[in-house]
């Protein structure tokens, strides 16, 4: 894998990185700046149809009895936006959350101190998308079972969008995008009131947390930083 400062490598080792999983030697010496663009250029990579040919196989047997993940995503469950694709990502670069609306709640911040604090993980990315089903069921009220309390955790980013100029519908794309957008913005300072571990590593600048919304029409993630 191709990261900041990685010029200096020979071509045959920046080839043998796209192929290994990422080591905990090539992991410690990115900065959380350089993991966020990794992504970034992961994201461009993706966007271009230009992907990384990974050796998978190979991938999973390096990793077998241990991981050096450079970022802990937490993204939605929706089926077009998994993170590991949108980003580029091989086995072993990341930790991959999934969860309808991408809401945080206790287990997930758990994950994400693990990923951190013990696993060693530069950066949290929180990753909304376009379209979101989630976000338009709390718009619309939707109850169905444990559906129900789900939902009710994105409702936050809807009075946080009180000041939209436009029809407040789910059938409104622009309205469900700003609401989409609030509820990543709000769940990154949830994230840092809730998880002392995880504002304390931000503090001392061992880890950064960002926001993210993916398009699903054009492939783009753009970063909330």
């Amino acid at each position: 894998m191709a990261f900041a400062g990685a010029s200096s490598l020979s071509l045959a080792a920046q080839e043998a990185t796209q192929r290994d999983a990422l080591t905990k030697e090539r992991r410690d010496q990115m900065t959380p700046d350089q993991v966020i663009e990794e992504l970034r250029r992961g994201n461009e990579r993706f966007r271009s149809g230009q992907m990384i040919v990974r050796d998978y196989r190979a991938q999973q047997r390096s990793t077998a009895t241990e991981q050096f993940p450079m970022a802990a995503m937490l993204g939605c469950v929706d089926s077009r936006a998994p993170g590991e694709i949108i980003f580029d990502t091989g086995i072993g670069d990341t930790f991959n959350a999934r969860i309808a609306g991408n809401i945080v709640d206790d287990d997930l911040l758990g994950s994400l101190e693990f990923a951190c604090a013990v696993a060693g993980a530069k950066v949290v990315v929180l990753f909304g998308h376009t379209s979101c089903g989630a976000v338009k069921g709390a718009i619309d009220d939707v109850e169905m079972g444990n559906l129900t309390g789900l939902l009710a955790r994105i409702k936050p980013a809807i009075t946080a969008t009180a000041g939209f100029h436009g029809e407040k519908s789910s059938k409104n794309p622009a309205y469900v995008d700003a609401v989409a957008r609030a509820n990543v913005t709000l769940g990154i300072e949830n994230i840092r009131r809730r998880s002392p571990i995880l504002a304390d590593l931000e503090h001392q600048g061992t880890i950064r947390m960002v926001g993210a919304m993916y398009d699903l029409a054009t492939g783009a993630v753009r970063f909330i930083i």
